[in-house]
């Protein structure tokens, strides 16, 4: 038994809560632009296009291409290399992340990509990529 209080629920939960809420629950929720048709990821109060905070939440493609990447070197004892890569989405954001499932040197620039959500137990949930099989 934990000594930790139960938070009370958020009336008004921010939209970085409301995107944590949706991968918790095994979406992948990008906002929408009423105003100006635009997409818009990380989550935000006010369109960065046109400045409407007409922002809807909509389900997102998950599909992308790598936009920029690079390999972080580590020792094998340390995990060994990884990557890191900016996506852009088939939507039009970029988000950064990482492509999992390949060996770190072998993510490249314009690589088809698809999202999927990770994380488990009490950590927050987070989205990864993985290379799509070429056709």
């Amino acid at each position: 038994m934990s000594d930790k209080p139960t938070p009370a629920p958020i009336a008004n939960p921010g939209p970085d809560m409301i995107y944590q809420q949706a991968l918790a629950a095994g979406m992948f929720k990008i906002q929408h632009c009423a105003g100006c048709n635009a997409y818009v990821f990380y989550p935000r109060h006010l369109c960065p296009e046109c400045g409407s905070a007409k922002l809807e939440w909509v389900q997102a493609s998950g599909k992308g291409t790598v936009y920029t990447t690079t390999m972080v070197r580590q020792r094998p004892e340390a995990g060994g290399n990884k990557n890191l890569c900016v996506v852009e989405l088939a939507e039009g954001p970029r988000l950064m992340s990482r492509v999992e499932g390949i060996a770190a040197d072998e993510v490249k620039i314009d690589m088809a990509v698809t999202a999927e959500i990770v994380g488990s137990g009490e950590e927050p949930k987070f989205i990864v990529f993985r290379a799509e099989a070429k056709q």
